[in-house]
């Protein structure tokens, strides 16, 4: 069968032009006289579509548009996801469901079994699971049609299962000729490796071909980075899309032949899901430029590195505003980051604006030392600087703070967390460095001086991080164990990191719950970020160092 694995960038809500990159790419599987097409999981409401689905309009409006797109449906099949009712009196009002469309009619459709309800997925809000899921006849061949997470519950491949059935087993076994697995499966590092093992281990040993076509884009938080796959029967891989950009694929599931699985460094896939995160957030808001503050330092150099290589140099602004506390050397490399760049560059200082505060308070601030109130001043006022730029030209403003500093709470609300997109706050120090040497790998972007020189906020004279926090590369490895890995504070000791920086760093951790809260949404790279997917209460006395 000559199958077109079609991975489109839709839109959240965006319901007919969703419907129109549906039609645009089922025309070119026609125009390429492909058998079927494939599109993602909920490609036509875009995903996900979070409480969107409890407005009756929303709903009604995406069946007209499913009703258009069938319409236009000739004898070229299409698979397509969206959103079905439910026609029970009893369980959640909508389904989670995947179409065979086929000469104007709906010839199939299945539904999601399991629905997740961890990280960042919350669809046993809205859907009701399938019971079952027979395989579908379409042109003698027969295929099971499936939705991302039910592909996921594999006994062979996890040693634990999270659900209690396989609603992939009982399609394999009914002699399923090719399985069709839609996705909006979001990336995060070290995702890809695991998704392709784990789909070559649900497959291998059964006489099925494996089609698996995932969403591309950014949508708020999520990137989705598509690498749509075909596998054979003995788990080789016969197509493999772009990652991270919409691509449009053709294969014979009988007569292709195994490829080589093309994959590339970390830094390399951080740097283009950000870049299409940034994008994306930014012109699905209806955005079209950013502003950035450059302080000369590595953060805000690779956020707008970042931000040039998503809107493009035109589109990116860069301010600096230095106080009397700031370096020349960082004035000049945040000057030379900007013509590196070739990006509009203005400098705002804000020494004036600083002690004209400092005189305002002077009466209520008697008797008192200067202390890191006065620190933040400084960042505030750049907020209310950059803010006004963000307001008067209508640029998102992008915060530039890292996953390590929100962490820790290394960061001033209403000051340097002022913005509408905090694009590198789940990376963290030690892969901001790494991500700038990426960058500079052909030509230096970034000076080199702001790579190489010790970080520092700057608020005050010789102020250097490290006089604060403890050297980023243990902060990190504290951060990943405490966060990710949910790791006690004695399992870290033990572990061998520093007793008492575990400890300070845990309770900074534990303290800020409350600032990262009011950050700006950021975007997901790591397998656990400050966002969605991590809920903890504010407003709680349990302390992990209280074990």
């Amino acid at each position: 069968m000559r199958v077109a694995i079609a991975q489109i960038n839709t839109t959240v809500g965006a319901l007919s032009a969703n419907a129109d990159k549906i039609l645009d790419a089922y025309q070119k599987g026609v125009d390429a006289k492909a058998d079927l097409v494939v599109v993602p999981e909920l490609a036509l409401t875009g995903y996900p579509p979070r409480d969107l689905l409890l407005k009756p309009r929303f709903i009604e409006q995406s069946l007209d548009q499913l009703k258009r797109i069938t319409a236009q449906i000739g004898d070229t099949g299409l698979v397509v996801g969206h959103i079905s009712p439910n026609e029970k009196q009893t369980g959640r009002p909508l389904r989670n469901a995947v179409s065979l469309i086929h000469k104007g009619a709906i010839a199939a459709t299945r539904y999601k079994s399991l629905l997740p309800s961890y990280d960042v997925f919350d669809e046993d809000r809205y859907f009701e699971p399938a019971e079952t899921n027979e395989a579908v006849e379409f042109r003698g061949t027969r295929l099971g049609l499936t939705i991302c997470e039910d592909a996921w519950n594999d006994s062979e491949f996890w040693p634990r299962q999270r659900y209690s059935r396989d609603p992939i087993a009982p399609l394999l076994a009914s002699n399923c000729e090719i399985l069709i697995n839609i996705a909006a499966s979001p990336w995060q590092l070290e995702k890809l490796g695991l998704r392709l093992d784990m789909l070559r281990t649900l497959i291998r040993g059964e006489k099925t071909t494996l089609i698996y076509c995932n969403a591309i884009g950014g949508n708020d938080e999520l990137i989705f980075d598509g690498t749509s796959l075909a596998l054979n029967e003995s788990g080789d891989v016969i197509s493999q899309s772009a990652s991270f950009k919409e691509d449009f694929q053709l294969l014979d599931t009988k007569s292709a032949p195994p490829i080589d699985y093309v994959d590339s460094s970390d830094e390399e896939k951080v740097y283009h899901a950000l870049v299409i995160g940034v994008r994306d957030y930014l012109h699905k808001c209806g955005f079209k430029s950013a502003v950035i503050g450059l302080s000369g330092g590595i953060d805000s150099a690779v956020t707008a590195v970042l931000a040039v290589a998503a809107l493009g140099k035109e589109n990116v602004r860069g301010i600096a505003m230095p106080s009397q506390y700031s370096s020349q050397g960082s004035l000049d490399d945040a000057e030379r980051l900007a013509r590196n760049l070739d990006i509009q560059y203005d400098v705002i200082p804000i020494q004036a604006g600083f002690e004209s505060v400092k005189d305002s308070l002077s009466g209520v601030f008697a008797g008192t030392k200067e202390d890191t109130t006065e620190e933040n001043i400084q960042a505030r006022l750049r907020g209310v600087l950059l803010m006004s730029l963000s307001n008067k030209f209508g640029s998102l403003l992008l915060t530039t703070g890292n996953k390590s500093e929100l962490a820790v709470g290394y960061c001033t609300l209403y000051g340097d967390m002022c913005g509408g997109l905090a694009a590198i706050s789940d990376v963290p120090k030690t892969m901001v460095f790494k991500l700038a040497r990426w960058m500079n790998r052909d030509q230096e972007l970034i000076p080199t001086n702001t790579i190489e020189k010790p970080p520092s906020a700057e608020l005050r004279p010789d102020q250097k991080d490290e006089d604060s926090l403890p050297p980023y590369e243990i902060l990190d490895a504290i951060l990943h164990a405490f966060v990710v890995e949910l790791r006690s504070s004695q399992e870290m000791i033990e572990a061998g990191l520093p007793e008492e920086a575990v400890n300070r760093v845990v309770g900074l951790i534990e303290r800020n719950e409350y600032k990262r809260r009011q950050a700006a949404p950021g975007l997901k790279v790591t397998s656990k970020a400050f966002g969605v997917g991590r809920r903890i209460p504010i407003a709680q006395r349990f302390r992990v160092t209280d074990d």
